[in-house]
């Protein structure tokens, strides 16, 4: 019995490279918003093979979710939640 594997998982080995279809469902956006941040180079990505196939590095996403983390702290310190005027009245 044969079943279909990904070349790049064998035995002991995992898949360096996701394709943008694999990104967008593991940040659950669109394929589309995936290759936009491929375009605008927020999310650095390789074009292989004549008919460019991009491929996203499992550790260049993870760098990019790390900045993305680290920007929202920063704008959530600037940008605290302030109490509603009728709730700070009472």
């Amino acid at each position: 019995m044969s079943s279909a594997q990904d070349p790049g998982e064998g035995p002991g080995l995992v898949a360096r490279f996701m394709t943008l279809e694999e990104v967008a469902t593991y940040l659950n956006v669109s394929v589309t918003q995936v290759y936009a941040l491929v375009r605008s180079h927020e999310l650095p990505a390789i074009k292989l093979g004549g008919r460019g196939v991009w491929r996203i590095d499992k550790n260049q996403l993870e760098v990019y979710l790390d900045r993305l983390h680290a920007e929202t702290r920063e704008w959530i310190r600037t940008h605290p939640l302030t109490p509603r005027a009728e709730e700070s009245s009472q």
